[in-house]
């Protein structure tokens, strides 16, 4: 099964909240494109809950619904209860998510989900401290559908992901945290030698 990470590759990056607007949508094979950032101030807290420190993430509603509504439903469910930040990469983001990561394999870390994918919500851009989800490469998943649950909180603008993956929230508290996370240190897969957990994500309505 095919590793499920960013695009791009850390050797090639290594060198190289909110107020509601309108919206303008398209849809187009199984994609939403949306082109400005909308974030519904009404709804859509989330806490995630870590070994270090507790991130505070705004899902958006408005521009990202399938994704938001997703990551709330699985939060609810306790589906990342004692999963683990499997993925940090210094100067570029952390990523987590997979139910795979519970497990003492670390081979597998990187590669499960649910039994599903999510359809593209593209649009929003790559700040520092956004939620994105991962997702397969371009190859084998043209219409750049999104894993089921693996995501991704960027520690830096990102701008080259632009247009390529699904920004769905932003973090509202705890990016001291999620620095803290990006720089513990890894094996050469950038999987923490210590593991970082995630204890739960709570939902705030």
């Amino acid at each position: 099964m095919k590793y499920i990470l960013i695009l791009l590759c850390a050797g090639i990056l290594l060198s190289q909240l909110s107020v509601a607007q309108k919206k303008t949508t398209s849809t187009k094979k199984g994609k939403t494109v949306v082109s400005v950032e909308n974030v519904n101030p009404q709804k859509g807290f989330v806490v995630v809950e870590t070994s270090l420190g507790k991130i505070t993430i705004q899902l958006n509603d408005s521009a990202a619904p399938k994704h938001s509504a997703n990551f709330r439903k699985l939060a609810k469910e306790g589906f990342y209860d004692s999963t683990t930040f499997h993925r940090v990469i210094p100067g570029f983001m952390i990523q987590g998510g997979d139910p795979n990561s519970k497990n003492a394999d670390r081979n597998s870390h990187g590669m499960g989900g649910p039994e599903y994918r999510i359809d593209a919500e593209i649009g929003l851009t790559h700040e520092r401290g956004v939620i994105a989800a991962a997702r397969q490469g371009d190859q084998i998943n043209p219409q750049r559908m999104s894993n089921g649950s693996q995501f991704y909180i960027t520690v830096t603008d990102a701008k080259f992901l632009d247009g390529q993956y699904s920004v769905f929230g932003k973090v509202l508290e705890g990016m001291d945290i999620a620095d803290k996370i990006v720089a513990v240190p890894r094996d050469p897969r950038d999987n923490p030698l210590e593991k970082i957990i995630i204890k739960k994500v709570i939902v705030i309505e």
